[in-house]
């Protein structure tokens, strides 16, 4: 068997198909076939790893508190990989990988009696399939529990504008924001609309009403579902990535008109996240971008997972908090980002620090 072969160019996009009230439900809940991948899903999460490389030619290797790390077994041949991923993609998966040689998309395995939820990149290289996948938490972390500056709480009292995670991959954005949201959701009465390409932890209502959106099962895209959203009467809205004009323009127009908007970006730093906006853009518009991020930002959080010295803990959470204070306001519409991580520093009782202060 070799794997779908790519689709012609220009070929159309295949529509969102309305889903029965109960699909959404059923894609985690319901009792899946076993596979044979699934033992070395089970394996990842017997060691605790947190992401899973397959490649031909090689075992299976896993992360484990930032170090990688093969199984005990022999090498995955081209024609086991294609035995093993094929069947992990459903009928949409299968779609998009035909059209585009590649999906993402979410994955559940059932271990020792607890359904894990993974994250799933297939993927070509060298003309033979891989796949990384990211296992997340099948729980979303006490917000209290993760020991976040107290800033952070006053992040999630806004009634509007935005608030960003900034990290790598791999930085535990997803995770903090997640675990935000659900601090939201036991203090307030209020409706939270998510959007995420896939959908990563499962909210369990509390106070707020709460919708969550897959771009691919339940709209075409981010700026169609944002375009969307500020119809549906929300008080805050989850963007999963900024990766686009349209997101972020969809995503600043929501924040003007009332909503508090929560959204990660791939950014090395709080300073550097304005910047990574402004890619987005041609210079032309960046004077009006920058003021948009001035008015409207109320927060740019950036994180990153450090090893630990303590014995029996993996990784630890260091933040670098930039909030929008009247300074930083003023570099921000003059250009002068270079002198962003100085303010920071300075910006204590405005409850910012950068990541030697976070330490």
């Amino acid at each position: 068997m070799s794997a779908p072969a790519k689709a012609k160019n220009g070929e159309a996009t295949a529509p969102v198909v309305a889903a029965n009230p109960d699909q959404f439900a059923a894609k985690f809940l319901k009792k899946k076939q076993e596979l044979e991948v699934d033992k070395i899903f089970r394996a990842l999460v017997k060691l605790e790893g947190s992401d899973l490389h397959m490649k031909v030619g090689r075992p299976p290797i896993v992360r484990v508190h930032g170090t990688l790390r093969e199984l005990n077994r022999p090498p995955i041949s081209e024609e086991e990989m294609v035995r093993l991923l094929v069947p992990m993609m459903d009928e949409r998966a299968r779609k998009t990988w035909e059209r585009e040689v590649g999906a993402d998309f979410a994955y559940t395995v059932d271990v020792d009696g607890v359904t894990w939820r993974f994250r799933i990149n297939m993927f070509q290289q060298l003309g033979k399939m891989g796949l990384v996948a990211r296992r997340v938490n099948n729980w979303i972390p006490n917000f209290n529990g993760l020991h976040l500056p107290p800033v952070m709480d006053s992040l999630c009292h806004f009634d509007q504008g935005m608030v960003l995670l900034a990290g790598v991959t791999g930085s535990g954005k997803s995770t903090t924001i997640a675990s935000m949201l659900n601090h939201i959701n036991s203090i307030y009465s209020k409706h939270i609309l998510t959007l995420e390409d896939p959908i990563e932890f499962v909210y369990t209502e509390d106070k707020c009403l709460i919708n969550q959106r897959e771009v691919g099962m339940d709209v075409c895209d981010f700026g169609i579902g944002m375009k969307h959203a500020v119809r549906q009467d929300p008080d805050i809205i989850l963007v999963g990535e900024m990766r686009d004009q349209e997101t972020f323009m969809t995503a600043i127009h929501a924040a003007e008109t009332g909503h508090l908007v929560f959204g990660t970006i791939h950014a090395s730093s709080a300073p550097t996240t304005i910047g990574r906006i402004l890619d987005l853009f041609p210079e032309e518009m960046h004077g009006a971008i920058r003021s948009a991020i001035a008015f409207n930002m109320k927060g740019i959080v950036a994180q990153k997972l450090l090893k630990s010295i303590k014995p029996g803990v993996g990784r630890v959470p260091t933040c670098e908090i930039m909030t929008f204070s009247p300074m930083i306001k003023k570099l921000v519409l003059e250009g002068k980002d270079e002198k962003l991580p100085d303010a920071i520093r300075i910006g204590a009782e405005d409850g910012m620090q950068d990541f030697t202060m976070s330490l």
